[in-house]
């Protein structure tokens, strides 16, 4: 008879505890944004800057990165 108490108040424990158990289990981490801030290179001075503080300029080969204004200006003219 106490065998059966015990297993039924396990039983109960068990199936109690069992939601908070998956709660506590770590979840996958979620997935970050991918920035595309790379490194791209200024074609005038050689500096490294970071793509989304470059200044843009499209040009007749493509966009190009600078980064300042007068680095700009200086390659196109």
């Amino acid at each position: 008879m106490r065998l059966a108490i015990l297993t039924a108040w396990l039983a109960v424990a068990v199936v109690a505890l069992l939601p908070l158990l998956r709660r506590r289990s770590p979840s996958p981490p979620s997935a970050r944004p991918i920035t595309s801030d790379e490194l791209v290179k200024d074609p005038v001075c050689g500096t490294y800057i970071v793509r989304s503080r470059a200044v843009n300029r499209a040009v007749a080969g493509g966009d190009r990165h600078f980064c300042s204004v007068e680095c700009a200006n200086r390659f196109g003219g």
